[in-house]
């Protein structure tokens, strides 16, 4: 069954001039296939752990963690899915976040959703290459509904590990009806001093500084600067990129500030690239640079930033269907690429229901 719905229903491609090398399309056994994070293993071997939903295509429907690989630095994949974690969740188990420990160890980070009132992030460790995994520790002990979203988690120079998360408060005491959720979101930092053994949340939190807002800040991200400093950036309803920054490894924020990234309701990705303190960025620019439809997730650009994400240049257009919905970005670096892996929807299956990989050159982001 398997074999047969890769061969139907995934279409890949060789990388080649439009650097699209993998679509992963909706069917009706797996109508959403989203949210996911790469990792090399020491055999080179890439993965790319994403959610498989099974049971709808909400964010609540039911859901499981599976993986594709890739022996050629990403150029073609097998797209054999492979259960990495079966739904452990009252709804799902989504938003993976894979990172490669100092240690060497490989931290599987991803949210397990039981309620519209229950919403933690959780992680496990593997030591053999992900092959098997730990038992999951929990991040967050108080009850509630906390977002980490996809390939966000990252490991300060110093060690210490950081995850930014979005707290949205109950609206009532009923878990099983979304009237409960409140999708205005304060953030925090949740760290870890002992590589992940240990959670504990940073002593401060931040709420968008709006009176009228849907949103608060929501779907933080977070990077590392060149002089070991942090940059953290919000999706908000406010047209742009809310951020703040710190220089104590997350213990104490700048307050939050409208940053440069026009955008509508929608996450950016940021990461270092490779061996230079330049920044890599990922959004949908809807600066009125690129031809733009307000309000939807489209076009989607990519940038960098040579001054600590101030200012954005080298700009590379990615996607600009207007009836695309692109978002939900995890950045993965091979010797002379970057992969990107995001939802590409549109209006005829559903906007987060299409995964796409694509590859880009880093020659041709200069």
């Amino acid at each position: 069954m398997r074999f047969i719905f890769a061969l139907l229903l995934l279409f890949q491609f060789q990388a080649a001039a439009n650097d699209v090398v993998l679509n992963i399309e909706p069917s009706p056994e797996f109508p959403r296939n989203s949210e996911g994070s790469f990792i090399t293993l020491k055999s080179g071997r890439i993965l790319y752990i994403y959610t498989q939903f099974y049971g709808g295509a909400s964010d609540h429907s039911a859901a499981r963690l599976v993986s594709i690989q890739s022996d050629d630095e990403g150029r073609t994949w097998d797209t054999q899915a492979r259960t990495i974690l079966e739904n452990a969740g009252g709804a799902n188990v989504m938003s993976v976040s894979l990172l490669r420990l100092k240690s060497g160890r490989i931290a599987l980070f991803y949210l397990l959703k039981n309620t519209w009132l229950d919403c933690r992030p959780h992680v496990r460790f593997s030591d053999d290459e992900a092959q098997t995994w730990s038992e999951p520790v929990r991040m967050l002990e108080a009850p509630g509904y906390f977002v980490l979203n996809n390939d966000r988690v990252i490991q300060h120079s110093s060690g210490r590990l950081i995850a930014p998360v979005a707290s949205h408060r109950a609206r009532n005491t009923d878990p099983d009806t979304s009237k409960s959720f409140d999708g205005r979101a304060i953030a925090l930092w949740v760290v870890s001093d002992d590589d992940g053994a240990t959670w504990k949340e940073a002593p401060q939190w931040l709420a968008l500084p709006v009176p009228a807002t849907r949103t608060g800040l929501q779907e933080p991200g977070i990077v590392e600067l060149a002089d070991a400093s942090l940059l953290s950036f919000f999706r908000t309803d406010q047209g742009v990129q809310y951020e703040s920054r710190s220089t104590d490894r997350g213990q104490t924020w700048t307050p939050v500030v409208a940053g440069p990234l026009k955008s509508p309701t929608s996450p950016a990705s940021i990461e270092r690239l490779p061996g230079s303190d330049d920044l890599l960025c990922v959004w949908n620019d809807h600066s009125g640079d690129h031809p733009m439809v307000e309000k939807k997730r489209t076009p989607l650009v990519l940038a960098l930033s040579s001054d600590g994400g101030k200012t954005w240049s080298n700009q590379k257009l990615l996607e600009s269907d207007p009836d695309g919905w692109y978002c939900y970005t995890a950045i993965h670096y091979v010797k002379d690429a970057v992969l990107l892996a995001y939802c590409a929807g549109d209006s005829k299956i559903g906007g987060l229901n299409r995964l796409r990989i694509r590859r880009v050159g880093l020659d041709s982001l200069k």
